[in-house]
């Protein structure tokens, strides 16, 4: 399969953990969002739109993803990193509305997100220029994209090393965690896609889709873990390295993985790691 990053439009989902957006101080921002569910997810937020029009907000226009480097936003002071799973999907249309998304390769993703009051949108804190985000290049092919398939047996871990130290950043947990997964993601994110409105800190997804021309291909980063105790508080500074890391645990430990990346030596054909700098 083949595809190309800088064309695929890119998405994330907000509150698809359980505590992660209280914890990053963003809950008071869905208040006015009305949800059937209490566990669902608050909303499909865009990071890039390729081939944007006027009619797209200007900061979804530049690529924003690197996966060696974050260069820090320029007037900000408090940068987390969102560790993530990503899945890039196949997307099939019936007239205007998304009518199928079939999950295709998975792995680590950067959300990294802008701490910040008076952003209108959620996008606003996510695409502050190249060398914002990040996703893996060890992408790992999804079987079947439910439970009892490849998905069910990994794990997503997170670590900041800082001056050489490495921290661990946030909560080790299984990829099945999610709030909404599998088939309930789906349908889920073809309603988001399909029908959000611009409202809150929410945008029109479906505008932005047929502006740049109704894509067949998407990323969407499914949504950030729990911080620990160390990355509630400890923000990203210039030369940090960030590191989010999508590992099979039935085939390695978290102490595995903990000493592996003491000594860098996170490469395995199993394992989707991305490791950023960060830089000024």
């Amino acid at each position: 399969m083949y595809f190309e990053l800088r064309d695929i439009p890119c998405f994330g989902v907000a509150g698809n953990f359980t505590g992660h957006l209280e914890q990053a101080g963003e809950d008071r921002d869905f208040t006015s969002v009305v949800v059937e569910d209490a566990n669902a997810p608050k909303a499909v937020f865009p990071t890039y739109i390729p081939k944007a029009t006027e009619a797209v907000p200007a900061h979804l226009h530049p690529f924003p993803f690197d996966e060696y480097r974050i260069i820090f936003p320029k007037g900000e002071s408090k940068v987390q990193i969102e560790p993530e799973c990503a899945v890039i999907c196949d997307v099939s249309w019936d007239g205007d509305k998304v009518s199928q998304i079939k999950p295709l390769v998975f792995g680590a993703s950067n959300d990294c997100s802008i701490r910040k009051e008076g952003a209108k949108k959620i996008s606003q804190k996510k695409n502050w220029g190249a060398s914002s985000k990040g996703l893996a290049s060890n992408l790992i092919k999804i079987d079947k994209f439910e439970k009892g398939g490849i998905m069910d047996r990994y794990r997503i871990a997170s670590f900041m090393v800082r001056d050489g130290i490495p921290h661990v950043y946030g909560e080790d947990s299984a990829v099945s965690d999610y709030s909404y997964f599998y088939e309930k993601l789906i349908e889920w994110m073809k309603d988001k896609f399909n029908n959000q409105a611009d409202a809150g800190p929410a945008e029109n997804i479906n505008s932005y889709l047929l502006e740049c021309g109704k894509p067949t291909q998407f990323m969407i980063s499914v949504g950030a873990t729990r911080y620990s105790e160390f990355g509630k508080t400890n923000f990203l500074k210039d030369g940090d390295k960030a590191i989010v890391v999508l590992y099979p645990g039935d085939v390695y430990s978290f102490d595995d993985i903990f000493k592996r990346v003491n000594s860098d030596n996170l490469e395995e054909d199993d394992i989707s790691v991305l490791m950023q700098e960060v830089v000024l």
